[in-house]
């Protein structure tokens, strides 16, 4: 493995990170972050962050920049993404995933393999969505999740968004198992909502795992722990 110096990391890096779950994307940068810090006694005011936040219920993909890599930020966002995960069917919660408790229950009995084929169908290309209230998109000045936890009601406009690919890789009612490719801006969280609704029923993510951003792969990340351990003995200072 290449050694790397602090030199390095202020001139830039692309890491790829294993978000775990229940770690925010915060606590996953800030985890590296400390990391170099200690290792090789970085300013701690040298500059990271990371390309796409991952919510703590998600695990997957997190590119991390450092230095001068960090104007490269906006460029990586944009890139498409790929996901998988499970979307429980017959059933709602406010988050529209396991942030918050089931609110409504609804019949799965009518939906056929024919039905789930014609819904999958409905939102591949380009689609709007409307992002989830438990959300950290502003309005009026407030985070959305703000607004959702003081039980205020909120307009949320809708958005296009770009699916390229949607697939049903398991049906086992009321789980269904995805993969999706799909642009920024995407809430996989609206995806599960909108689809149960698409089958005259209801739906929330129980699952979520960010796979791809453009061409890195999660396949080629290292969870933030092992990173402590492992890999910053192969730096040097």
């Amino acid at each position: 493995m290449e050694k790397l110096t602090s030199e390095n990391f202020q001139e830039g890096q692309i890491l790829l990170i294993d978000k775990p779950l229940n770690w925010s994307s915060f606590q996953a940068v800030n985890k590296i972050k400390w990391t170099l810090i200690k290792k090789l006694h970085l300013p701690k005011k040298f500059k990271i962050g990371h390309a796409g936040t991952l919510d703590p219920l998600a695990t997957g993909l997190l590119i991390i920049c450092t230095g001068k890599f960090t104007k490269r930020i906006p460029e990586l966002q944009g890139q498409i993404k790929e996901y998988t995960g499970t979307i429980v069917l017959g059933a709602t919660t406010p988050s529209y995933d396991l942030e918050t408790e089931i609110n409504e229950t609804f019949p799965t009995a009518h939906i056929t393999p024919d039905l789930l084929e014609q819904a999958r169908l409905k939102f591949i290309g380009n689609i709007d969505q409307i992002p989830p209230v438990f959300s950290a998109l502003k309005k009026e000045g407030k985070r959305l999740y703000e607004h959702a936890r003081a039980g205020e009601e909120v307009d949320i406009p809708s958005r296009k968004i770009e699916i390229a690919e949607f697939e049903l890789t398991r049906i086992a009612l009321p789980e269904i198992d995805f993969r999706v490719v799909c642009s920024k801006g995407t809430y996989i969280r609206s995806l599960a909502f909108d689809f149960g609704k698409a089958v005259n029923s209801g739906g929330h993510l129980t699952r979520l795992r960010r796979t791809k951003i453009g061409d890195f792969s999660a396949d080629n990340a290292m969870d933030p722990i092992t990173f402590e351990k492992i890999y910053t003995t192969d730096l040097t200072e």
